[in-house]
């Protein structure tokens, strides 16, 4: 997804998201890479999928991490949560992201471009983590960096019976089945105002884009690694579902 600013023409970098963070002319939305028509009045819908998604969150004083939780509100519903369970909650973002959110005993700030630049983290907690949380951001982790990787190291820190949701990802073989059927097209017109019929070409390369193969390659990679895994459906309430997908990993 790109921003309502200068950026939508290209995909966000973790560079980007520091930028934005400093932007106090973008409003919380905008900072984490989406318009308000995508966000507002939708967060606590997505904060009670997550929390239904992942059961570890409702026992008390586990260890959470929460990958790129951005400063918008999402991030501030899982330090309540967390305060309110007395779970240690670790966020791993930019430092100027970071500082958009506030510090508290049970709350750990760890800057740096994960997994890359958290090696301390990733050898502090390995095996000990009972929630891992990704939303919206698999598809920057695509572009950057190895994506093999991010989950190799990710399902280490999980201990035993723990969880791991990887949310809100962006499936272009998903949103091209929704855009060819007769509920996408009438979406697409009522959105564009417009009789326009949506281009869609199956069988193409799309570079850059994540699609079935990526997310169903991620799946097996997690089952063969010793994992239970899933690909998920979002709930129809919120404003992506007909094109976004979660993953969700457990180790048994």
């Amino acid at each position: 997804m790109t921003t309502s600013n200068s950026k939508q023409s290209k995909e966000l970098t973790f560079d980007d998201f520091k930028e934005l963070a400093k932007d106090d002319t973008l409003t919380t939305y905008e900072k984490v890479g989406f318009p308000a028509s995508y966000r507002e009045g939708k967060e606590e819908t997505i904060f009670q999928d997550i929390t239904r998604k992942l059961p570890n969150l409702t026992q008390t004083g586990g260890i959470v991490l929460d990958i790129g939780p951005g400063c918008s509100g999402p991030a501030f519903l899982l330090i309540d949560w967390c305060r309110e369970h007395r779970h240690h909650l670790i966020l791993v973002d930019s430092a100027e992201m970071l500082a958009q959110l506030p510090d508290e005993p049970f709350l750990e700030k760890v800057a740096g471009k994960y997994p890359d630049g958290c090696t301390e983290l990733l050898d502090r907690y390995r095996g000990r983590v009972n929630t891992i949380i990704c939303y919206s951001v698999l598809h920057y982790v695509f572009v950057e960096t190895n994506l093999f990787d991010f989950l190799d190291q990710s399902l280490s820190l999980l201990a035993d019976g723990g969880e791991m949701l990887v949310g809100d990802i962006p499936n272009i073989s998903k949103r091209k089945r929704f855009f060819s059927s007769p509920n996408g097209i009438q979406f697409h017109q009522h959105f564009t105002g417009t009789t326009e019929i949506p281009r869609v070409d199956f069988n193409s390369p799309e570079p850059g884009k994540i699609d079935d193969s990526v997310l169903l390659g991620l799946v097996l990679r997690a089952r063969n690694s010793g994992f239970d895994a899933y690909l998920l459906p979002q709930p129809h309430d919120l404003p992506m579902a007909n094109r976004r997908e979660d993953i969700l990993v457990r180790r048994p």
